[in-house]
């Protein structure tokens, strides 16, 4: 057993990978295109990986994370690792275009499901394994960065997810694949012998599943696992790392166990609670108490003091980030047009490990060694309690006489008799999410506006031009219910938040979502209010153009949250309903303009379900509040629509009952419409539109195919609550991708509509 690896006092869990400038996106978009090849995109990455590195390294780390890397996402690598990709991409030689395949589709493969890591806006690909699965291990990208950091005197940590993790997120055609736990056990006791022969002395094993309810033994598995792992007599010494919760009864289990490190997250969890665990005292305690999923600046004085009290029952204590960087901008350097007072309650990824240092500092020579920083964390910390900006009383009046009156619509049996009446669409009616490809003339126009290029008026002239182009396209498919496009949205929280009181939207401070996909989460920061109306103008429009009804697209309160760096100065569910008082003020606002379908989509329902059970009956009394909130300000015979995408929906089932929405349009391509037996389950009887087809890879699904999803639709849900959609919005694909899709779409919903004709239910 190896237990000579020195302990290490400072370390972030991982790292972004996509480039301060987004330059991996831009490289790996390009290799898919064809326009680079393999070599200059692994140069792209390579320069990365090393700048990455140095700069954690000369920042004070004396621990740094490697395998952190990925082209798409860490679990599909790990997949690779395991040799548990599935049989229908072998046929790919080579092994890069496999993992893409894997990830994305071709036009005849199928990719991996894709669904939220935990309770972030990060999605993973869900490995499949079934019994064809053979586990063999495929070292050569570990290898690799630990190599490649060597050479760079990288004081290197490889990271990989571990077996308890990968089996409990992964699927499986029949069985549990947490049964073949011992048989993967075994491929990584065989990693790491092979990492301890090329001089890795310390190994993360990332076990966050830990900190949920998924597993009814996750003490005796972890217990089992980690014994079996760390009695290996040959191997770098072990850290296994937990984040986004508390481990409860896990933690005296690991901590039997040899592991020289156990990572604990205490910005969601508590000090007291690890304090309480004797067994640790022969441990490495590697202490998550600067926030990695969060951009406020920590609170040095009061992570001082959990630090001290983890010193008194732990051997060691190290500092951490308590989860990956992964979820946070690279760096406040590249928001120049912050105000001072913002700037000082903020900080970014490499801000975050500025204070891991510190703290490491603290912790071993004393308080007086970091006076300084300690006391301008205490002003921010005063500034930020201080402004007026974070108190709105009319706000805070106007959500309480409501909250007061009810938040209430009409019988769901009414309104769908009063919108039947004035819709008149046939059944199954068509529609899509949406938004529209976001074209280059789109891009260019949204830079040139940026750049002083052009004046607001130019820019308003040709997104109305590209509303026009879709309408046309929509009108021309033959789908019922149109949209706008969105050709004006850079992103469907960002938009709002830019027109929002309470909220700052950065310029730079991108993060990834999902594979090339990366995303600006603006920040909200103080009581939230609408100035003036945000969409109206631009779904009016579109509505003068057809007479088919133009839907209004909202984006939901809770995605707002979910989808934002959310203030940590209030509870959620006070932010939530500031948030769905202005969405309801929007949707008064269009329905007054005549519009008579509107979207408030809540993609991200399932995202902010808390990991423990005993926590989410409250989450989801406040989420349905919300939308409720947000969406009974309309008449019975307007319809409203709502929007969920890529979770586990099982666990929220009841919730998207609650919120009532008139019509539930909700992605199943991927997951073979699994979600409509739950929906039955659980009593739903509004309207639904099952997703047909997969946005999020490029293959054109056939009518036949579209039909075959339709009919099994129709096995669960009657076609007079049946709509016909795709899983989500269009922004990400092509033009021609879109038109052959829908075009599919519309016809495979003529075949299936056979005989029925004239109205039908919303």
């Amino acid at each position: 057993m190896s237990t000579t690896a020195t302990p290490f006092t400072a370390a972030v869990l991982g790292s972004p990978r996509i480039g301060p400038n987004r330059e991996l996106k831009r490289a790996v978009e390009k290799y898919w295109a064809g326009r680079i090849d393999r070599g200059e995109l692994e140069a792209v990455a390579a320069g990365l990986r090393r700048e990455t590195w140095r700069a954690l390294t000369a920042a004070g780390l004396d621990s740094v994370p490697v395998n952190t890397f990925s082209y798409y996402d860490q679990v599909l690598d790990t997949a690779v690792l395991l040799g548990a990709l599935p049989s229908r991409v072998a046929v790919i030689p080579d092994e890069l275009d496999r993992y893409f395949a894997a990830a994305r589709g071709t036009d005849v493969i199928a990719p991996l499901e894709m669904t939220k890591w935990f309770d972030t806006n990060y999605h993973y690909l869900v490995p499949e394994i079934g019994p064809e699965i053979t586990f063999a291990l495929n070292p050569a990208k570990v290898l690799a960065e630990l190599e490649e950091a060597a050479a760079h005197n990288i004081p290197a940590r490889p990271v990989v997810i571990g077996p308890i993790t990968f089996l409990a997120l992964s699927k499986a055609g029949n069985g549990a694949p947490i049964d073949r736990l011992d048989e993967l056990v075994g491929v990584y006791a065989e990693l790491l012998e092979l990492l301890a022969d090329n001089g890795a002395q310390w190994v993360q094993l990332d076990e966050p599943v830990l900190v949920t309810d998924i597993l009814d033994n996750g003490a005796e598995l972890a217990e089992r696992t980690y014994a079996r792992l760390a009695g290996l007599a040959h191997r770098p010494a072990l850290f296994a790392a937990t984040y986004f919760g508390e481990l409860a009864d896990v933690l005296p289990a690991l901590a039997r166990t040899p592991v020289e490190a156990i990572g604990v997250d205490l910005v969601a969890g508590r000090a007291a609670a690890v304090a309480a665990v004797p067994e640790l005292a022969d441990k490495l305690v590697v202490a998550g108490v600067v926030d990695g999923r969060n951009v406020w600046r920590t609170d040095l004085e009061a992570a001082l003091g959990s630090l001290d009290a983890l010193s008194e029952c732990a051997g060691r204590v190290a500092v951490s980030t308590s989860c990956s960087t992964l979820h946070v901008p690279y760096s406040l350097g590249a928001e120049p047009q912050l105000d001072d007072a913002l700037r000082s309650w903020l900080a970014f990824g490499s801000e975050k490990v500025t204070e891991v240092v510190v703290l490491a500092r603290g912790l071993k020579d004393g308080p007086d060694a970091i006076a300084a920083e300690v006391a301008a964390s205490n002003g921010a910390i005063a500034s930020r309690k201080n402004d007026p900006r974070l108190d709105n009383g009319e706000i805070r009046a106007r959500i309480s006489s409501i909250r007061a009156s009810g938040a209430e619509r009409g019988p769901a049996d009414a309104r769908r008799a009063a919108q039947n009446d004035r819709l008149r669409l046939p059944s199954l009616p068509t529609t899509t999410i949406g938004s529209y490809p976001q074209t280059s003339a789109i891009r260019l126009a949204r830079a040139d506006l940026r750049a002083g290029r052009i004046d607001a008026a130019e820019y308003e002239r040709r997104m109305r031009a590209e509303i026009a182009d879709v309408i046309k396209l929509q009108e021309q498919l033959g789908l019922d219910v149109l949209v706008h496009g969105e050709p004006e949205r850079n992103d469907m929280v960002q938009y709002f938040a830019e027109q929002l009181d309470g909220f700052f939207a950065t310029q730079n401070g991108w993060v990834q979502s999902y594979g090339s996909r990366c995303v600006r989460p603006p920040i909200l920061y103080g009581d939230v209010a609408r100035p003036k109306p945000m969409t109206v103008v631009w779904i009016t429009y579109a509505q003068s153009l057809t007479d088919k009804p133009v839907k209004g697209m909202l984006t939901g309160p809770v995605t707002i949250l979910a989808w934002s760096f959310v203030r940590d100065d209030q509870p959620l569910a006070d932010t939530a309903a500031q948030v769905a008082l202005a969405i309801r003020d929007e949707t008064v606002d269009l329905q007054a303009a005549g519009i008579a379908i509107i979207q408030v989509d809540e993609p991200a329902l399932r995202e902010l379900l808390p990991l423990r059970s005993t926590d989410q009956g409250a989450y989801i009394e406040w989420a349905v509040e919300a939308f409720r909130l947000a969406t009974s300000g309309v008449a019975d015979a307007t319809q409203i629509h709502t929007h969920l995408c890529y979770s586990e929906f099982g666990e929220v089932i009841g919730a998207i009952a609650d919120i009532d929405a008139d019509v539930t349009s909700i992605e199943a391509a991927r997951s073979h419409m699994e979600v409509l037996g739950d929906l039955n389950t659980a009593g739903f009887a509004n309207s639904v539109g099952p997703g047909v087809y997969d946005i999020h890879s490029p293959r054109i699904p056939g009518v036949d195919e579209i039909a075959s999803s339709l009919r099994e639709a129709l096995k669960a849900v009657p076609a007079e609550r049946l709509w016909v959609n795709p899983d989500c919005g269009l922004k990400t694909r092509t033009t021609d991708e879109v038109t052959e899709s829908l075009k599919h779409l519309v016809a495979a919903a003529a075949e299936v509509r056979g005989s029925e004709s004239g109205p039908r239910s919303g």
